[in-house]
């Protein structure tokens, strides 16, 4: 089954053109007849161990004609599904009211042209990340606030990336991911574009232990998880969340790390995807699929139904992940479609 479990979006400023449940699509690249042409995909696949808990956006138009706003939250614990849902529905618009407000205050201008300007680029990037960090923390603050959701030891990932014209700003809670398709010697390669944030990380680890957290692998060698000081349990297998208010004395923060990527004419797309697809395909085997692809509209269910089918041949003995990807085509085709 794909697409499902229902969310209300009563924080987005303004509807969505489509709403497929966990799965939301903002649309505002209008072309000379007035239709739209989209330049991406969106879809969610429920795995096998419940309720599917990914969600994921894909904004066109956002901030800035010619903007985009891609997300993808994958939610974990027994409320997983409703923070997720809940981040996807109000991160875009508060990740923006937090920048728009940061530019008014500073007496800046919110478009700038970043291809004169180089410190106009970088005054623009640390405007973002102030933004970002901001609107991250009032995020998380909003989750733990909700009357009738417990979120003690539930909450979501968060992968997010923003482009303003050909730069791209990006922002990584957990252990999602995102990667940018490159043409490199006439052959499309992977480049990733975020770390996956777990506990095995030094850093993330040293951290976590500082706070008390502790950091080992219990019934799966190969997974580190983090555990309270004197108590085996969560057992969360990633070191950023939101959410998980268990674990916020602990080492687990909702401070995303944040990095900026200048588009070149070799870029050819953006994926964004939970961990249930990079737990069974690579970087570059993500890349392929996406470039092979009927249309921009069918990648992201190309990449997830690959991932599907993978995790059934890898692992036929466990259940499989919930799965969901976003594809962003930063030109008008590819080689599959043209």
């Amino acid at each position: 089954m794909g697409i499902c479990i229902s969310v209300g979006y009563s924080d987005i400023h303004e509807a969505p053109d489509e709403v497929h449940e966990n799965v939301i699509i903002f649309e505002a690249n209008k072309v000379a007849n007035g239709t739209t042409r989209r330049l991406g995909s969106v879809y969610s696949k429920q795995g096998s161990k419940g309720l599917n808990q990914d969600a994921a956006t894909l904004y066109q138009g956002y901030g800035m004609e010619g903007g985009v706003f891609c997300g993808v939250f994958d939610g974990h614990g027994r409320n997983g599904h409703v923070v997720s849902k809940m981040v996807n529905g109000r991160l875009s618009s508060l990740l923006l009211s937090q920048k728009n407000a940061l530019a008014n205050g500073n007496g800046i201008q919110n478009h700038v042209n970043t291809e004169d300007d180089h410190s106009a680029t970088n005054q623009n990037f640390q405007n973002w990340k102030e933004a970002i960090v901001s609107g991250f923390k009032v995020m998380d603050k909003e989750v733990k606030l909700q009357d009738n959701l417990d979120c003690f030891s539930s909450g979501t990932t968060a992968v997010v990336v923003l482009k303003q014209g050909e730069d791209l700003v990006i922002a990584n809670l957990g252990d999602s991911r995102a990667i940018l398709g490159t043409i490199c010697d006439g052959e499309i390669s992977a480049i990733q574009l975020t770390e996956d944030l777990k506990p095995g990380l030094p850093t993330e680890a040293d951290r976590i232990r500082r706070c008390n957290g502790r950091v080992f692998a219990l019934k799966e060698p190969h997974i580190q998880r983090v555990w309270l000081p004197n108590e085996d349990s969560p057992g969360l297998a990633m070191s950023r969340a939101f959410g998980d208010f268990m674990l916020k004395d602990h080492g687990i923060i909702a401070v995303p790390d944040i990095s900026y990527h200048r588009l070149t004419s070799n870029n050819q797309f953006i994926v964004l995807a939970s961990d249930g697809v990079w737990d069974v395909l690579s970087n570059n085997e993500v890349a392929s699929i996406v470039w092979t692809a009927y249309s921009e509209e069918a990648a992201a269910k190309a990449v997830v139904e690959a991932a599907t089918a993978e995790w059934k041949k890898k692992y036929p003995s466990s259940k499989v992940d919930d799965c969901t990807a976003v594809c962003l085509f930063l030109h008008e085709t590819n080689s599959a479609t043209s």
